[in-house]
């Protein structure tokens, strides 16, 4: 997407009141279009398909289903879809349930609208975002239980173990995507997924991680 394209945003929340100040965002730049709102997850899903919209600003607690799995629906149905979080929960189960799920970004409710509308660009432009608070939880966690290479590869899914194993080869997000008959972009929401579950931030740290995972085993 390019830097100056406009930003359809879908807003999902289950209160009202503030669903109508999110709306601020409009205002706050110019490039960001609010083309609905929802108040639970099954409606959600229905303006996502009929909006297509660029991000989605989705509550993790909603009265119907939860966040990730109202995330892992969307994802499923339309990849192309960015799924960012904003929410009062802070527990780190449910931060990881969230970028487990597909979500791009996870910030917390107390940020101002301007952080807000700052993370809505960044992941439109397909980057990530964790609200600082919760990225020093799940980095520290990582560092104490980051004794075992084996145990921190044993978040990751079979498919994300697969990619894991192709990027620790020196392949490229192509080639990767061509043995296991994935689409690039794909393939580049697996390796997203693998940074978040890892603690890492590039593709060498994770391949590091898994090469000392096979040499030096639990």
């Amino acid at each position: 997407m390019s830097k100056h394209t406009q930003i359809k945003l879908l807003i999902v929340d289950d209160h009202p009141a503030l669903r109508k100040g999110l709306r601020e965002v409009e205002e706050i730049h110019s490039q960001i279009t609010v083309v609905g709102e929802a108040g639970n997850g099954a409606e959600a899903l229905r303006q996502t398909s009929s909006l297509r919209p660029t991000v989605v600003l989705l509550d993790y607690r909603l009265p119907d289903v939860s966040g990730h799995e109202v995330c892992r629906r969307i994802k499923e149905k339309h990849p192309s879809v960015h799924v960012l979080f904003l929410s009062s929960y802070a527990a780190e189960s449910t931060v990881r349930s969230a970028f487990a799920a597909g979500a791009a970004g996870y910030l917390l409710k107390e940020n101002d609208a301007q952080k807000i509308v700052d993370a809505i660009l960044t992941v439109s432009l397909g980057g990530k975002v964790v609200d600082p608070m919760l990225a020093k939880t799940l980095f520290a966690t990582e560092s104490a239980a980051g004794s075992s290479p084996t145990r921190q590869l044993g978040a990751l899914s079979m498919q994300e173990t697969r990619v894991l194993q192709e990027v620790a080869t020196g392949k490229t997000d192509k080639e990767i995507g061509d043995i296991l008959g994935l689409q690039t972009k794909t393939v580049r929401n697996y390796l997203d997924n693998i940074f978040v579950k890892l603690a890492v931030h590039t593709r060498t740290q994770a391949a590091a991680l898994y090469l000392r995972a096979r040499s030096d085993p639990d």
